[in-house]
């Protein structure tokens, strides 16, 4: 049963949500979904150039000090990941399925839940990060030097922890009522902020003193600061698709953002834990091989942009039609979105297994490292596909509020590559090809459950997701 309207305080921005609404349940699926994706996919690729540009003048300051941000770089992107892709996913799927049902008074409520999350949680990290953060950071491999370069990034990072949560929860607010422009324009404007500031306080550029390594983290602290202010600013005006204002808190809108975000949050860590290991169980055949592993795993990351951004998308377009009770369409844009991020991610897998060095000649000219990358790419690469088309499907499930076969595609995954792998290695005395193969085996498993799974219930005439609005 749908909930009334906005009151008459809130309706001037209601025709521009009802449009953008209006296009993901009638419109044509392909250039909707492009024009939501986009957006977000220009945002990744400016956020991972000022990545990039942070890590060649932090490079500057010395080894120790490189070290230090290095063992802090996981810890972050876990968190960040957590509040875009996971409870960030939750909201935005609640908020899509709310608009597609009409009920504009529950996605409003939902927004001022989500601040809620966000500062819930952000006040949770910079906890755990302020006081543990010594001794996590010991545990990784990091003393002296290396980890009071850590402890000074770190500490200015997590001290803005309900910043960044509030930036990814604000944003995919957005997301999902539709407007993907809005936290493009914001991010970018930050990028651009931050691309010549994070610089200027590490190294001291004209009267700005020098700040070293802690440079970096205020730059950071600034650019998320900027960006919460600019969308509150924006989500409390009559412009916005959906308007920030304080609501009553229900245990029933709690459940509807968590229910989804939490399991969403468990495949982040999936991927994080993976990682770690798999990089690990590499370690053990040298430096050579990290290396070459480290290089030909960068292309792996560099999809990232390509699968978020088409994958929120997704979401937004499926959770809108689930919540219209348009099921048949929003089975139509789950497997446009996974033919589409099948066909990209695919063909660049072939690309790279067919001529690797145009990839990893980029890094390095050195025989054993090319070699090593040369058989991950050549073992792996031909399975991006497999991963392309998983991930649109998660994505779809968390617009549809059922992402528990992803979560579990996933997860046999992980114990595939890692747990797996790491036995084959230490027990059987595997060497790299078989561990790649392992790797490539996980991958293809991962989207062969996720396809099989999804077009199985879709047979049955429902989506792998709950119906429920």
């Amino acid at each position: 049963m749908m909930t009334k309207l906005l009151p008459n305080a809130n309706r001037s921005h209601e025709p521009t949500a009802k449009q953008l609404t209006t296009d993901i349940l009638v419109g044509p699926i392909l250039p909707v979904m492009l024009r939501l994706a986009l957006p977000t996919i220009a945002v990744l690729v400016v956020q991972a150039l000022v990545g990039v540009v942070e890590t060649y003048f932090v490079s500057s300051l010395g080894a120790d000090v490189l070290a230090g941000v290095a063992v802090v770089f996981p810890v972050l992107m876990l968190m960040q990941m957590m509040a875009n892709g996971g409870i960030g996913g939750g909201l935005s799927s609640a908020i899509s399925r709310a608009s597609g049902a009409g009920r504009w008074q529950d996605a409003q409520a939902l927004l001022w839940h989500g601040v809620i999350i966000a500062m819930i949680m952000g006040a949770v990290f910079a906890g755990l990060l302020l006081i543990g953060g010594e001794a996590l950071y010991r545990i990784m491999g990091v003393n002296g030097p290396s980890l009071s370069a850590a402890l000074a990034y770190s500490n200015l990072v997590f001290a803005g922890s309900p910043l960044v949560w509030l930036v990814a929860l604000l944003s995919a607010a957005l997301r999902g009522a539709g407007d993907t422009k809005t936290p493009a324009r914001i991010t970018l404007l930050g990028g651009a902020i931050l691309l010549p500031l994070s610089p200027a306080l590490i190294m001291g550029w004209g009267p700005l003193p020098s700040f070293g390594v802690a440079g970096a983290g205020i730059a950071i602290l600034i650019y998320y600061l900027v960006a919460t202010l600019l969308l509150v600013r924006h989500m409390r005006s009559a412009n916005s698709v959906i308007r920030l204002a304080i609501a009553p808190l229900s245990s029933r809108l709690f459940n509807d953002v968590l229910g989804v975000g939490f399991l969403s949050a468990i495949g982040t860590v999936q991927i994080n834990l993976t990682v770690t290991v798999v990089t690990a169980v590499v370690g053990l055949f040298g430096p050579d091989a990290i290396a070459g592993y480290g290089i030909a795993s960068r292309l792996d990351y560099l999809q990232i942009p390509l699968l978020f951004g088409l994958g929120t998308a997704v979401m937004t377009m499926v959770g809108v039609n689930i919540g219209a009770g348009q099921k048949q369409r929003a089975q139509r844009i789950a497997w446009v979105g996974a033919a589409i991020a099948f066909t990209f991610t695919e063909l660049i897998g072939l690309v790279v297994a067919v001529y690797p060095r145009l990839w990893l000649s980029l890094f390095s000219d050195d025989r054993a490292i090319l070699a090593v990358g040369t058989l991950y790419l050549q073992n792996v690469a031909p399975f991006y596909g497999a991963i392309g088309i998983a991930m649109a499907l998660y994505f779809a499930g968390q617009g549809a509020k059922r992402v528990f076969w992803p979560v579990i595609a996933g997860t046999v995954r992980m114990v595939i590559a890692a747990v797996a792998g790491w036995l084959a290695v230490t027990q059987f005395n595997a060497d790299l090809s078989l561990l790649f193969t392992i790797i490539a085996l996980s991958a293809f498993v991962y989207g062969a459950i996720t396809v099989a799974v999804s077009f199985g219930i879709g047979r049955s005439n429902r989506l792998p997701i709950s119906t429920k609005t």
